[in-house]
């Protein structure tokens, strides 16, 4: 990847981003009489809505009846699903209201935007920004980085010896690549040495992910401390960064989508897969984006709730990993929430999709990390984790930004031991073969037991 010289980026060069230690979850409380854009800080892009019709023929009647652009921003999906401007200055919040009460209308929501939890004023979080409370500390060594608590507490070195992989497929010697959505990454950060994809920037929408801004700073970092720990854990498998939030943590659902997409077919071929196995999300919203569930659950079994497909994707199925939140409460945070949500009250789980909490050293579940009750939801180590930060240095973070990594990359080491297991195998695997933890017997991901119990009956990927 090539050093950026033709932005004005004061980066410490720092390259793709994480997930959710910072918890590159988004902000919000409830919208109340206030606007989503009114908000401090903004919760959705102004003068956007994101809709899909139960006709699209009707594109343009609905577009003059409600003030809208018919000339889409984008699209995806079939039915397809647009991002559409306001042109009549009506707020977004009520353009959705207007909308979704219209007969022809699928559904409407925001292009939501997703929020790093650092930010002062965030009601669902605890403190475990990276410069609030003990969740981010300058300091370690290389060192100390490959001699931390969690290997051993997940019998990593064992589930190496037994399986006889670390992250290259059995069948056929490749890698498996795990895709990390986050705010970019420090390419020159000598861990990623022979580690690293192409990946994308879909903020400045070019080809360089790096990450952008200064240590201390906004968001600053999470991507590379995400990374890193897919790099300690998978360390054959490759990772492919996506930047999709700025140095302040935010981004936005349709950026996100786009990321999605992205990874699972770069090459835009869907007779091809060249894209990632396993996606690592560290960020959400305490509301559910229908265009991310339909997505997600495309992704994961290629079946969706509303009849939605996405032939962007092609036939690629991938593992979505993605942090539970750090809240400390059992308030949802999505998209993780929908596994957790669904998997009790709906007959057909999220597929493919697997929810991750945070346990401490102790194999406690950890007191920030969000737990919904009757929840499907795994834990991994997420207290104290000795991360890359740029420019070649390490930092001590807290969050199940640092859980969901570890997952993704044990995920990663399950593809590569059985090359065969679909995406809802897979996080099936990582949850059954857990060890219950305390106080609420949500089982911890072991990599020995998920590495060597048989992944038996499953039918053949199709890929």
């Amino acid at each position: 990847m090539r050093e950026r010289s033709s932005k004005s980026r004061n980066s410490g060069r720092g390259i793709i981003g994480g997930v959710l230690l910072l918890m590159v979850f988004c902000v919000s409380s409830a919208f109340g009489q206030t606007s989503c854009e009114d908000k401090v800080p903004a919760e959705c892009v102004a003068t956007e809505v994101v809709v899909r019709l139960v006709n699209p023929a009707d594109l343009a009647a609905v577009a003059a009846q409600y003030g809208l652009n018919a000339t889409p921003l984008g699209q995806v999906g079939l039915p397809p699903t647009f991002r559409l401007a306001i042109t009549d200055g009506v707020k977004v919040d009520n353009k959705v209201q207007q909308l979704i009460a219209d007969a022809r209308v699928s559904t409407a929501e925001p292009n939501r935007k997703f929020f790093s939890v650092e930010q002062e004023g965030l009601p669902w979080t605890i403190g475990r920004s990276w410069a609030i409370g003990r969740s981010w500390a300058i300091g370690g060594s290389s060192k100390g980085f490959r001699r931390q608590w969690f290997p051993s507490g997940i019998r990593l070195e064992e589930a190496y010896a037994a399986s006889g992989t670390r992250g290259l497929r059995t069948d056929n010697g490749q890698p498996v690549k795990v895709a990390v959505l986050d705010t970019g990454i420090d390419p020159n950060h000598p861990l990623f040495d022979g580690k690293l994809l192409p990946g994308y920037d879909f903020i400045d929408n070019d080809s360089d992910p790096s990450e952008v801004g200064a240590l201390r700073v906004g968001a600053f970092g999470h991507g590379t401390a995400v990374a890193s720990l897919i790099a300690l854990t998978a360390p054959d498998a490759k990772i492919i960064p996506l930047r999709v939030l700025r140095p302040d943590g935010t981004g936005d659902l349709w950026r996100i989508a786009q990321a999605i997409i992205w990874a699972a077919n770069p090459d835009g071929d869907p007779n091809t897969h060249d894209g990632a196995d396993v996606i690592n999300i560290s960020f959400g919203y305490p509301e559910g984006q229908q265009l991310l569930k339909s997505l997600l659950d495309d992704c994961g079994d290629g079946i969706t709730t509303d009849g939605t497909t996405f032939p962007e994707i092609g036939e690629n199925q991938l593992v979505i990993i993605a942090g539970s939140g750090n809240g400390g409460n059992s308030s949802p945070i999505y998209p993780a929430a929908e596994l957790e949500i669904r998997a009790g009250r709906d007959p057909k789980p999220f597929d493919g999709v697997l929810s991750v909490g945070a346990v401490t050293r102790f194999n406690q579940t950890a007191d920030f990390s969000t737990v919904v009750p009757f929840s499907t939801l795994a834990l991994a180590p997420g207290e104290d984790i000795v991360c890359a930060i740029p420019g070649g240095r390490y930092g001590v973070w807290s969050g199940t930004s640092m859980s969901a990594p570890i997952a993704s990359a044990i995920a990663a080491l399950v593809k590569a031991r059985y090359p065969a297991a679909l995406p809802k195998d897979i996080a099936d695997q990582l949850e059954e073969t857990g060890i219950p933890t305390p106080p609420f017997g949500v089982d911890r991901i072991d990599a020995l037991s998920a590495l060597t119990t048989p992944i038996q009956n499953r039918p053949q990927a199709n890929r």
